[in-house]
């Protein structure tokens, strides 16, 4: 009984490790996205221009996706988290709501809205195609 416990201990501690690893992955192509950014002269985030680079290099298959998933999924599930000092940021700007508040709901309601039909229409068309997205 108290193998089994250290076993499971043992496998939790693992996991969180390799979470981490894949963790700093994901922060080096971000990393790697800013440097080209500012290289190129891109007005794009540099984040975006890595997971972009990230994307088409799991789609080529040239990068293992067991590489990130770990850290990647953790990252998704605490995802709110990470909006929590925005929230408590945007109060500073109580005056800028006020006065420009409808067009940002707009903007956020017509987002919203685009992203959950592109986000539909990727997955009946995944769906169509057998399940496989790669």
């Amino acid at each position: 009984m108290r193998n089994a416990l250290q076993i499971t201990k043992m496998l939790k501690l693992t996991r969180i490790f390799i979470a981490i690893i894949q963790i700093g992955i994901l922060y080096i192509f971000s990393l790697i996205g800013s440097f080209l950014g500012e290289l190129l002269h891109l007005n794009f985030p540099g984040s975006l221009i890595g997971m972009g680079i990230l994307f088409i290099l799991l789609h080529l298959k040239v990068f293992p996706y067991n590489w990130v998933v770990i850290g990647g999924n953790w990252l998704l599930a605490e995802l709110l988290l990470f909006f929590i000092p925005s929230v408590v940021a945007i109060m500073q700007y109580i005056q800028f709501l006020h006065r420009e508040g409808l067009d940002l709901f707009l903007i956020i309601l017509i987002s919203t809205a685009a992203v959950m039909v592109s986000s539909g229409l990727t997955a009946e068309m995944i769906t169509r195609k057998g399940g496989k997205a790669l």
